[in-house]
């Protein structure tokens, strides 16, 4: 058995990113819907001396996600928890963006938190798209803390959930929001449980949203840091925040998108200020 296990869900873009880092001299466990993308993966990662066990999930299915844990729980200490398996706007229509997205996330949480230890430190993608379009609080209350058969109901009463990026806010707010939830439960095992939110950044995903009309490049040109972020800037990121120097967070999103947020917020704010101001001074 051994001391230190990495799981990654999820073996591209990110999900390789964050393996590469995490896993050097651990046990790593991939598990990816795509066994063809996942052996792939398994022999490049071998191939470069890493230590790897693999599964093949649906992270929809939450028996499939229990035989995941039950592996981790066989092969030894579970160090790190990357949840990155999931599905873009363009990519599937919003039931499947919620039940991989949304409930997806939870069987993960639920499978793993038995598993959690002095330690452990687990992360879920959320996604800047969480900060788009705030939902009033009883609804961010049943995101966090509904049962999964109770869901559904709660993302059709939004406006919007049947859109793509509607569906795919809902679900990605709801992430940062059962982090929250759950942080004092990990807690009392000794874990830490974090959402990360990346902005755009250079995966198949965005490569498909690009070709499918999303407006990409005029989106990156607006931001701060103008720039298409890498799978290393997460990386980066998940590896200081599961380290020793990040051992006072946990419950919270780290959001990771070149200011893209800031943008949005205090450019319309500043715009709607100075009209304002405009009027007063000319009354």
């Amino acid at each position: 058995m051994n001391d230190n296990v990495v799981v990654i869900t999820g073996v591209r873009g990110l999900g390789l990113a964050c393996a590469r880092r995490l896993g050097v001299g651990k046990q790593l466990v991939l598990a990816d819907n795509n066994p063809e993308v996942l052996a792939d993966t398994v022999r490049q990662f071998e191939d470069d001396g890493y230590k790897v066990l693999s599964a093949v999930v649906n992270v929809a299915d939450p028996d499939s996600v229990n035989e995941l844990a039950a592996l981790v729980a066989r092969t030894g200490r579970l160090a790190t928890l990357m949840h990155t398996a999931g599905v873009s706007p363009g990519m599937a229509d919003w039931e499947t963006i919620f039940n991989v997205n949304l409930v997806g996330t939870i069987h993960i949480l639920n499978a793993f938190k038995p598993l959690a230890v002095d330690g452990t430190v687990a992360f879920v993608t959320a996604s800047n798209a969480a900060y788009y379009s705030p939902v009033p609080l009883d609804v961010e209350e049943k995101l966090a803390l509904a049962p999964i058969e109770d869901l559904k109901a709660v993302v059709q009463s939004v406006a919007g959930h049947d859109t793509g990026i509607g569906s795919y806010w809902l679900a990605k707010r709801s992430n940062q929001l059962r982090v929250q939830a759950q942080a004092a439960d990990w807690g009392a095992r000794g874990a830490r449980l974090l959402s990360i939110s990346p902005g755009i950044i250079s995966t198949a995903m965005i490569r498909h949203e690009r070709k499918h009309g999303a407006p990409i490049d005029q989106t990156i040109a607006s931001q701060p840091i103008a720039r298409l972020g890498n799978a290393e800037d997460i990386a980066a990121a998940v590896c200081w925040l599961a380290g020793p120097e990040a051992s006072y967070i946990t419950g919270t999103d780290l959001l990771v998108d070149g200011g893209m947020q800031a943008s949005l917020r205090w450019s319309k704010l500043s715009t709607e200020y100075l009209e304002s101001f405009k009027k007063d001074t000319n009354s």
